[in-house]
């Protein structure tokens, strides 16, 4: 139902799983055993799989805190973004790998979840697609010493908001890895 003409495919985005991103973050195995199923049943499912890997001052590109966890791989032939800002379409080329790949659904799974997960969401969302939460497969680092809610919190927070997302001509909501569908509506 998204509002992209031409654009009936779906792809898995993958926001972030670095070492340095996700090295504290609440549940990391889990997430990151979560994350690493879904992206194998979308290759088995020939779904795209693209990846989106940040890097500013304190995830330096090149470093180690900067690479995508050792669990997970990505594909020679699967997209990697290289961004700077949260919002993973934000001066990037995200836009353009989707366009090509004629993507029009996005279900989205990463970190962290109060900061470039949300902004990913919120940025595509904006642009016409229909975006879908995968309410297990997201997490953040405890940030309760700046005045943010514990990060289980913040998760449960962020996956009862986009539940009831709503906009004309788009689908939003959220769904359990178990129950992500890439042949349907999640």
């Amino acid at each position: 139902m998204t509002t992209l003409e031409n654009r009936p495919n779906i792809a898995l985005l993958v926001v972030d799983v670095q070492n340095g991103v996700v090295g504290a973050a609440h549940e990391r195995d889990t997430v990151v055993a979560n994350i690493g199923g879904l992206v194998e049943k979308a290759r088995r499912e020939r779904v795209p799989v693209v990846w989106v890997q940040h890097s500013d001052e304190q995830t330096v590109r090149g470093s180690d805190d900067w690479l995508i966890v050792p669990e997970l791989t990505p594909g020679d032939a699967e997209p990697l973004v290289e961004k700077s800002y949260g919002d993973s379409f934000e001066d990037t080329t995200l836009e353009t790998v989707l366009s090509g790949l004629g993507v029009g659904r996005l279900v989205v799974v990463g970190a962290q979840t109060d900061a470039c997960v949300r902004s990913t969401l919120h940025g595509a969302f904006a642009r016409g697609y229909d975006t879908t939460l995968v309410s297990d497969a997201h997490t953040t680092e405890d940030q309760t010493a700046w005045g943010a809610p514990p990060p289980a919190q913040v998760i449960a927070h962020t996956n009862l908001y986009w539940t009831y997302q709503t906009a004309p001509g788009r689908t939003a909501g959220t769904v359990e890895t178990k129950e992500v569908d890439f042949g349907g509506t999640s």
